[in-house]
């Protein structure tokens, strides 16, 4: 859960904001803060909260440990060698071929192929922790319940807070699916790099984006059904 949990949105939140109207440029901007952040700061969150503060509080750990290394690998691997390689072929590609050629036939092209990857990982993780999901139907309630409350809680919550500090509503729709939304990838990758395919933490894993993703579509019509009661210039839009 807390894999999960420290694991901040950096793709899908574009898809929520999208669809809810929200401010797209702020939404890329958080997206790029939370990926400088993840690759910086998630392996120093993942050992505090998994080795290190347990410890401090007295808790029965049953000799569960997480080094530092041990999640930084896999985030650099997972997120460090994909930035490299997106600004390595920006650079290369509008240097040699112009922005056109960039956007327009480059892009569309290699777009798919990290949806390719996510649902190849999550079919297989599905197929791997299959009798863990059908016969331990308790032990998914236990992961799915406090992920609901927590994705819930943090949109109202950045909702409530962009409205009274003043922002308009594609900028406050924009703060709320930010900081609700998870980036499930992330979390399955270090869970299995780290756990192995058949643990516990990756089954938690898996069972995020089956709680995220209808949440997060739930959460954009609550989003546009907001908006046009808390903001008077909204009310037209459907």
């Amino acid at each position: 859960m807390i894999i999960v949990g420290l694991a901040r949105c950096i793709a899908m939140v574009l898809v929520w904001n999208d669809l809810a109207r929200g401010d797209r440029e702020g939404a890329a901007v958080l997206v790029a803060i939370n990926s400088l952040f993840q690759i910086g700061a998630y392996s120093l969150l993942g050992y505090f909260y998994l080795t290190l503060l347990p410890g401090w509080l007295g808790l029965d750990t049953q000799g569960f440990e997480v080094s530092i290394w041990e999640v930084a690998r896999t985030v650099l691997v997972f997120l460090g060698i994909p930035l490299v390689a997106g600004y390595l072929t920006r650079v290369v590609g509008l240097r040699r071929r112009g922005r056109e050629w960039y956007e327009e036939r480059f892009l569309p092209r290699i777009a798919p192929i990290t949806l390719y990857g996510l649902l190849f990982t999550i079919v297989l993780l599905f197929a791997i922790q299959g009798d863990a999901i059908t016969n331990e139907p308790f032990d998914v309630a236990r992961i799915a319940v406090p992920l609901l409350v927590y994705f819930l809680l943090m949109f109202g919550i950045s909702f409530l807070l962009g409205k009274a500090i003043g922002l308009a509503y594609d900028r406050t729709a924009a703060l709320a699916f930010t900081a609700a939304s998870n980036n499930f990838e992330l979390a399955i990758a270090v869970a299995v790099g780290v756990f192995g395919a058949t643990s516990g933490q990756a089954l938690a894993g898996v069972v995020g984006p089956l709680i995220e993703v209808p949440v997060l579509v739930g959460l954009v019509y609550v989003a546009l059904w907001a908006g046009r009661r808390l903001y008077p210039d909204l009310r037209a839009v459907r």
